[in-house]
């Protein structure tokens, strides 16, 4: 995940790869929610971990149930059984509305029940959604519902600590045409006080309607099995109780497949790669989502798949504009969105007023971005009509994404323009919501040109504190990080490890020579913050060391190693972007990089530096001695034959002397900003 401001995605320009899914949101939740209502223990294996969930575990364990977790994506619930050990808390719900909804019902009859009282709350956007359908239906059982600020929206107040008689002999009724989580929670929660049939009625069109399919299976796999009448009505049978499966998988996010889905309708395939294959989902799946399928084949996408699998490749192109209802994939439409600029026509996509009512209100927010980019876009109550961009009408754009995941994600997918244009992706954290990893998932499966992927070059003599800086500012922009001035301490203790001879004999052998070059070729070092990674293994202090230094001294020398490690650090230049720190690397490595940093202070100020340094780890140093070893090496730096130390012809000159390594941060990120076309959008 990026924790950052905003995230630039460079212009994209193929694809290629598997994906594996993250668990399904609307699944994990359900089922936490039905293994805390039931009697016995449930494991529950490839549970999403996202925001959404982490807020139901921590209700379940306010309310008294024994969550336990458990390696590789389980956990393992103690059912309540129907009971309420705890009969008062205040649980905070975040923007979870698969949280919100379903607890609301389960709470408000417990506590009628048994004699209780809970508030509920979240964010500020979740006091702004509507509950109103779903408090109206508890009401008419009998249940205390107390709204705390507007009525009909949330915080709640669920009971009034005393016992208070349900009225179950009558029918319930509750709206269908804002949102089916209304119906999902009181088919949740009813099963719970069903002491004889208890029947719903749907009044006006439900929509997405399978989402209610997802909820009757599960409701069927913890023991209850539910009447219906069509889509109109349903029936909880007499006695129904929750029992527990024992053990039960969460297929992944179907939604969340979407994105992958136009990433391989949309993208040419990359070199060696058929198209994107997802793992996790596939068309036997209990989730409506599933069939943004048939939406994408209908834009031209070429989808085979298995039960546990799907595979996209490029079909027609561009895309075939397509007007369609969308109320059976509300979730998944939004990436249709957004694939319609790449279509051959304006794109119309109808019966999704229930967006209004999501994260935030999705049709505006929708429109209002794609506006951004260039495209013409008309907006109804419950629809939404995008035209295709030629090339030249693409625009760099900063994309608000509202806390809401779903449009962070989809928008991703407009890296991909013909226009070759970059889009910032504003909070890219929302995403933690339902995929905490995507763009780091997407990153792994697209590639951009080389010339593309940004690049900062902070080049400046030994202890300039360039790597302190180029660290920092990596953070800031969620870009890697190359600390070139490691590389050879790094070949020599890969080679040490690996039992390669670097005296200077075995070096004037070719052979070794170039097992050496391969080596460094093949280095698996990264780097994060201050540590230095070798095949995953931190030796940052093992590349300090005083042999290190001699075998990096005596490699250095060698042909092969500096060709291999020039090809190394041009691998380093990936998605999303790169800060590389060095002696040369604007003059020699990346001389195309946009914004190259020449950073330098007095060398008084840079021995004082060191000898603060030193003397914080315990190590003797004299100041003196320090200043004098500073001069010797920038003399020798600049003198030397191949890649002097001097800035480039368009570097940029930071005297840091008298400023805080934030002082620097900011001025380099300003000196970024002003080079960004992202200015005013």
């Amino acid at each position: 995940m990026y924790p950052i401001p905003f995230l630039d995605l460079p212009p994209l320009r193929s694809a290629g790869g598997t994906v594996h899914l993250p668990g399904s949101k609307s699944i994990s939740n359900r089922v936490l929610l039905l293994a805390a209502l039931s009697e016995g223990e449930t494991t529950v294996h490839d549970l999403l971990d996202s925001d959404d969930t982490r807020v139901m575990l921590d209700a379940l364990d306010a309310l008294g149930c024994g969550v336990e977790r458990l390696p590789g994506q389980a956990v393992k619930v103690r059912g309540l059984a129907g009971q309420l050990p705890v009969r008062q808390a205040q649980l905070f719900l975040g923007n979870a509305g698969t949280a919100m909804r379903p607890l609301t019902a389960a709470l408000a009859l417990l506590a009628s029940q048994h004699g209780g009282q809970f508030e509920l709350s979240g964010i500020p956007r979740m006091h702004e959604r509507p509950i109103g359908d779903l408090v109206d239906a508890l009401r008419q059982l009998g249940c205390p519902v107390a709204c705390l600020g507007n009525e009909g929206y949330p915080p709640l107040r669920l009971g009034q600590g005393t016992p208070v008689p349900l009225a179950l002999g009558r029918t319930i009724r509750v709206r269908g045409d804002v949102s089916s989580q209304f119906l999902t929670a009181l088919l949740l929660a009813l099963p719970l006080v069903a002491r004889h049939d208890v029947r719903i009625e749907v009044v006006g069109e439900l929509i997405s309607k399978p989402y209610i399919e997802i909820t009757l299976q599960l409701l069927a796999r913890f023991g209850v099995d539910v009447q219906r009448d069509g889509w109109a009505a349903f029936t909880i049978p007499a006695g129904s109780r929750y029992r527990s499966p024992g053990s039960i998988h969460v297929e992944a996010d179907a939604s969340s497949a979407s994105y992958f889905i136009a990433l391989g309708a949309l993208a040419p395939a990359s070199a060696g790669h058929d198209g994107i294959t997802v793992q996790g989902v596939g068309l036997a799946s209990i989730q409506g989502d599933i069939r943004f399928v048939e939406a994408a084949q209908a834009m031209g996408a070429q989808v085979s798949g298995s039960a546990n699998a799907l595979h996209i490749r490029r079909g027609a192109w561009p895309l075939r504009a397509i007007d369609l209802d969308c109320n059976h994939i509300p979730d998944a439409a939004m990436t249709l969105a957004v694939m319609a600029l790449y279509a051959d026509g304006p794109s119309t996509l109808r019966n999704i007023a229930s967006w209004r009512v999501k994260e935030t209100d999705r049709i505006a927010a929708m429109a209002c971005e794609l506006r951004k980019l260039g495209a013409q876009v008309e907006e109804g109550a419950d629809f939404i009509r995008v035209w295709p961009l030629a090339a030249a009408g693409w625009r760099a754009a900063s994309i608000h994404t509202y806390d809401d995941h779903r449009v962070a994600m989809c928008f991703s997918l407009a890296a991909f323009n013909p226009g070759g244009v970059p889009v910032r992706i504003e909070d890219p954290k929302c995403v933690a919501k339902t995929f905490p990893d995507y763009f780091e998932t997407l990153f792994g499966v697209c590639q951009a040109a080389p010339a593309a992927i940004p690049v900062i070059c902070i080049d400046g003599p030994t202890a300039s504190g360039k790597g302190t800086l180029a660290a920092a500012v990596a953070q800031a922009l969620g870009y890697s990080l190359l600390d070139s001035g490691v590389l050879y301490r790094l070949v020599g203790l890969a080679a040490e490890r690996a039992g390669l001879a670097t005296d200077e004999a075995a070096l004037r052998q070719p052979d070794s020579a170039e097992r050496l070059g391969t080596l460094a070729r093949e280095l698996p070092v990264a780097f994060a913050g201050d540590r230095v990674l070798l095949n995953g293994e931190n030796v940052s202090d093992a590349v300090r060391t005083e042999a290190a230094g001699m075998a990096a001294s005596r490699v250095s020398a060698v042909p092969a190693v500096r060709q291999g490690l020039l090809e190394l650090q041009h691998r380093c230049r990936a998605l999303p972007g790169l800060v590389a720190d060095g002696r040369d690397m604007g003059t020699v490595i990346f001389p195309d990089a946009p914004l190259k940093v020449f950073l330098t202070a007095s060398a008084a100020q840079r021995a004082e530096r060191r000898h603060k340094q030193l003397i914080s780890k315990g190590v003797p140093a004299k100041l003196e001695n320090l200043l004098a070893d500073l001069r010797a090496r920038d003399l020798r730096d600049t003198s030397r034959q191949d890649a002097p130390l001097k800035p480039a012809e368009d570097a940029v000159h930071l005297d840091n002397s008298e400023q805080t390594i934030e002082q620097s941060v900011q001025q380099v990120l300003a000196w970024w900003a002003a080079r960004r076309p992202f200015t005013g959008a």
